[in-house]
């Protein structure tokens, strides 16, 4: 297309960054303009992101500069309102932030700029009119996901979670659970009842009914596996199963990415895709909704490229039509 989409990204040499330029060198819109790494400045990509040998020539930069459209933010929690704090980037640049540090409502300012939580199934139409984006995480969008057509129905209140995600959800840097000896034949569980990323989940699913009163209990795990984010929630409703699957269906009709599974689903369905599955199990008023995403796709990278074609008028899944690795 004549009038691509000039990117930068800050931050380019961790699994997310890694991820979002496998979507956008092969993306029809996108043009990189610099990809900054301060630890691998003037490498080639393809020397860090070895899947990416023979897809591109492009190196690290040591700088960032301001002409371009659209700005991916891949530093770790806490860097990017200090990146911005000591960088001016023209009100024109559109920024997308992939760390939590503009997710909750208190946090979405800095300056001039004011963040809009990129959840597409929840904020669509402002995602389209935004300028800057906080991507969600990853265990949020795939808890969401599972409970925001029954959060629209105001039918939640008390909400029991466990979920299990890879390795690749602690980011590159080791430390002792994210070594191989430590993860292989290993499970464990971590932050129970007390993870980052129930703040987010809980401003999204009161924004149907604010002030009403849901709790969410949740309970993450360390698996032993590299990607890939599996939920199990349980509530109570004495909907059928029948009339909750319509509910499902209905909420989801125009979501291009999350489907209802009637049969049960699994983490190879969803891993190197920008697919969320659904299923529901019903045994007397109980239901428990399953959820399964990537968390490098549509737990992180592949979600913010869903945004950025959002934000620059583009067909949702343009550059995310991606196969699951099955077998």
């Amino acid at each position: 297309m004549a009038n691509k989409i000039r990117i930068g990204i800050i931050g380019g040499a961790g699994y997310t960054g890694g991820e979002l330029l496998r979507i956008l060198i092969n993306h029809p819109a996108a043009d990189i303009a610099f990809i900054q790494s301060n630890s691998n400045a003037g490498k080639p990509v393809a020397s860090v992101h070895e899947d990416l040998l023979g897809d591109t020539e492009l190196t690290f930069a040591a700088n960032h500069h301001n002409d371009i459209d659209l700005l991916f933010l891949c530093a770790g929690h806490g860097e990017a309102k200090k990146f911005l704090t000591s960088n001016n980037f023209p009100d024109a640049v559109k920024i997308i932030d992939i760390g939590n540090d503009f997710r909750l409502a208190a946090d979405a300012r800095i300056g001039q700029r004011e963040f809009i939580y990129g959840l597409p199934e929840l904020n669509r139409a402002a995602i389209q009119q935004a300028s800057n984006i906080a991507n969600p995480g990853c265990f949020a969008t795939a808890i969401q996901l599972g409970l925001l057509p029954l959060a629209k129905a105001g039918l939640l209140k008390e909400i029991y979670t466990t979920g299990i995600t890879g390795s690749t959800g602690a980011g590159q840097s080791l430390s002792t659970t994210s070594h191989f000896s430590w993860r292989a034949n290993n499970i464990q569980a971590y932050k129970t009842l007390t993870h980052q990323h129930l703040g987010e989940i809980g401003e999204s699913l009161l924004h149907w009914h604010p002030g009403s009163a849901t709790e969410l209990n949740f309970v993450p795990w360390r698996g032993d596996f590299t990607r890939g984010i599996f939920i199990s929630s349980q509530v109570s409703t004495e909907l059928s199963l029948e009339e909750l699957t319509v509910l499902y269906r209905d909420f989801y009709l125009d979501n291009p990415f999350v489907f209802l599974s009637a049969d049960p689903i699994s983490l190879k369905q969803v891993v190197n895709t920008n697919k969320a599955l659904l299923q529901l199990e019903k045994i007397g008023s109980k239901l428990v909704v399953h959820s399964a995403l990537d968390n490098l796709l549509k737990g992180a990278s592949g979600q913010a490229v869903q945004n950025m074609n959002l934000m620059f008028g583009l067909e949702e899944t343009s550059g995310l039509k991606l196969k699951a690795n099955n077998f």
